[in-house]
C-alpha cells in the first residue's frame, strides 16, 4: 500500500487583522488525512508591513527562520493541524506575544485554475 501525498501552498491570515502580515507556506500533506507529512524544512513568506514579502524557512521544530542577522524568533504549530480552509494555528512572535492565524486558501502546487 502506497501513501498518497499532495504538495500545497497555504494562505493564512491573522485573525486580529486580516490585512496585516498574511502568511504563505508550502507543505506536503497526506491526501487522505490532510496532515503535514513534510518533516523537513519548508519555505514560506510573510508580508509584514504590506509593502514587501519576507521569505522564511519553517524549521522542523516549528521555528520560523528569517535568515542570518534577523533578530526575530517566531514559532508556529502549523505542522500539528489538519490543513484545510478554516483551520487555525498559532504564530508566536516572541515569548510573550502570539496570534491566531486561519487558513483561507489551500492550493495544490502546479495546479492550474480551470483545468479539470
Amino acid at each position: 500500500m502506497t501513501s498518497s501525498f499532495v504538495d500545497v501552498r497555504i494562505l493564512a491570515q491573522w485573525r486580529d487583522d486580516r490585512s496585516e502580515c498574511p502568511l504563505t507556506i508550502d507543505l506536503r500533506i497526506d491526501a487522505a488525512s490532510k496532515r503535514v507529512v513534510s518533516h523537513w524544512e519548508v519555505f514560506g513568506a510573510c508580508d509584514l508591513y504590506g509593502d514587501k514579502c519576507r521569505p522564511f524557512v519553517l524549521r522542523r521544530d516549528g521555528a520560523i527562520d528569517f535568515g542570518a542577522g534577523m533578530r526575530e524568533s517566531w514559532r508556529t504549530d502549523v505542522r500539528d493541524i489538519i490543513i484545510r480552509v478554516g483551520e487555525r494555528f498559532t504564530v508566536s512572535w516572541n515569548e510573550q506575544d502570539s496570534g491566531a492565524y486561519e487558513i483561507v486558501k489551500v492550493a495544490a502546487l502546479g495546479a492550474k485554475e480551470g483545468q479539470g
